[in-house]
């Protein structure tokens, strides 16, 4: 355990990478879980993101294949429910305006 406190080396740096995204992972759940957030959200789905591309900085120091394809996956889901959430709001907010 105390290794994991060793931030002299650079295995420390990817360490807590892994750490933030897993925290941020259960920090979006209960919220989600606790209807603080949305699931239709534009905020859930960067959170969701931003969890997997911590995580997935933390792999490319200890590279598990499986664990990598799981963090693509959810990046790619991520920018795509952005990506639809920004084009359903900019499709709602033309045409409020005619």
């Amino acid at each position: 355990m105390a290794d994991f406190f060793d931030v002299s080396s650079v295995d420390a740096y990817y360490r807590l990478a892994g750490v933030l995204g897993f925290c941020a992972y259960v920090c979006v759940y209960t919220c989600l879980t606790l209807r603080l957030l949305n699931s239709d959200s534009i905020r859930y789905f960067a959170y969701n993101t931003c969890a997997a591309t911590l995580v997935l900085i933390s792999l490319s120091h200890e590279f598990n294949l499986a664990s990598a394809l799981i963090q693509i996956f959810w990046i790619v889901l991520g920018v795509i429910g952005i990506s639809l959430r920004v084009m359903l709001r900019w499709q709602d907010a033309m045409l409020s305006r005619r």
